[in-house]
């Protein structure tokens, strides 16, 4: 295995283990620096890692043509890296914030570079296939490592995180330093984005469905993550949060694996995983390990027919792919702000809003012609 994808493999691990790690001990970590659940602070504690991402994900796009694409990598190591001492060492609820701002530079300028190399490489779809799958198990991996870790530091996976960041830094330190003397510098002008281009395709009402149902399916994940550690500490210990959470995303894995492999149309396929993560955010009220499972079923279905529903879209590949992702993480970022909104009515009233705002998408037309051969 070449060192270039070890690096990349070991860092999105990395970044979403960290990222998740936050999620089962959010309420204790916001109360340490006097917040509570049903504060602005609170949910921007939560959504300050996909705002980050959200704000950075195109412009280091840009900028992965132009830089070498390894430095980039390193860079976001170092990120991850500076916003966990900053969650470990403070309980300031601003520092906090920005910790987790922090997290989201790293995710966006980690994740087009990481693409960027793997999609060039011969064996590239077997290689985004391990990408994906070591993505999810980071996530899985993140949220019960804090479970677990709670009753000897409430921090405990955060410090774990953190010590893999500092051996994964000392790693890719020595390796960018190894290939930099071999590459032979070209300048490049930095390429001017078509910004008028960008906004008239994220906000076409041709697509609006497809781009509504990627806001609102991962951003509703986002909302579940967000406020179910607050909803369930009476009733779920942090092992047993950090099971519920990680079958979310055993369950979306599973779901990409088998579904991948079979001739599937993507507009059943979303309608289904519509359907079932409806159906997984209302079951989680009183069911938590069958409702984070279905949900899990439901956002592996979307994340699988959505992109294939994108690809339809009459523009360029690259920036269509780039505004379904500015969408998942606006989802994550903005749906719990706005969700948030009737936290006081009570949080099973506000889980079953949520799911009203995805089924709704179920009789919105749809305009995007699936034609062309998939």
């Amino acid at each position: 295995m070449e060192k270039e994808r070890i690096l990349i493999y070991s860092t999105v691990f990395l970044i979403m283990g960290l990222s998740n790690s936050v999620i089962p001990v959010l309420p204790e970590i916001a109360s340490l620096g006097n917040t509570s659940s049903a504060t602005f602070e609170y949910t921007l504690l939560f959504s300050g890692y996909f705002i980050g991402a959200l704000l950075t994900m195109i412009p280091f796009g840009f900028l992965v043509d132009v830089y070498d694409k390894l430095k980039l990598i390193l860079l976001a190591v170092v990120l991850t890296f500076t916003a966990g001492l900053i969650l470990i060492f403070t309980n300031n609820i601003y520092m906090l914030i920005l910790a987790r701002f922090v997290e989201g530079f790293a995710c966006g300028a980690f994740f087009p570079a990481a693409y960027s190399i793997l999609s060039g490489l011969r064996h590239r779809i077997r290689y985004i296939g391990e990408f994906n799958f070591l993505l999810s198990a980071g996530l899985a991996f993140g949220v019960l490592s804090s479970g677990f870790l709670a009753s000897w530091s409430i921090k405990g996976g955060i410090i774990l995180f953190t010590i893999i960041a500092a051996i994964i830094l000392y790693f890719n330190l020595l390796y960018v330093a190894q290939t930099s003397h071999k590459k032979v510098r070209v300048k490049r002008s930095i390429p001017y984005p078509d910004i008028k281009m960008i906004l008239k395709n994220l906000f076409n009402k041709k697509y609006i469905r497809t781009w509504l149902i990627t806001f609102l399916l991962f951003g509703i994940t986002g909302v579940m993550l967000a406020f179910y550690p607050e909803y369930s500490k009476d009733t779920l210990s942090k092992p047993e949060l950090g099971i519920a959470i990680a079958l979310l995303y055993a369950a979306s894995m599973l779901t990409n694996i088998i579904l991948g492999r079979m001739d599937v149309n993507f507009r059943p396929m979303i309608t289904t995983g519509i359907i079932l993560g409806t159906c997984g955010v209302l079951l989680s009220i009183e069911f938590p390990y069958i409702g984070f499972t279905l949900l899990g079923i439901g956002s592996g279905m979307g994340m699988l027919g959505l992109p294939v529903a994108v690809s339809h879209m009459p523009f360029e590949r690259g920036l269509a792919m780039g505004m379904f992702n500015t969408y998942i993480y606006a989802g994550l970022a903005f749906m719990p702000l706005i969700i948030g909104i009737f936290v006081d009515l009570g949080y099973q009233l506000m889980f079953f809003i949520a799911s009203i705002f995805i089924f709704m998408t179920l009789f919105i037309k749809d305009g995007v012609d699936s034609g062309q051969k998939e």
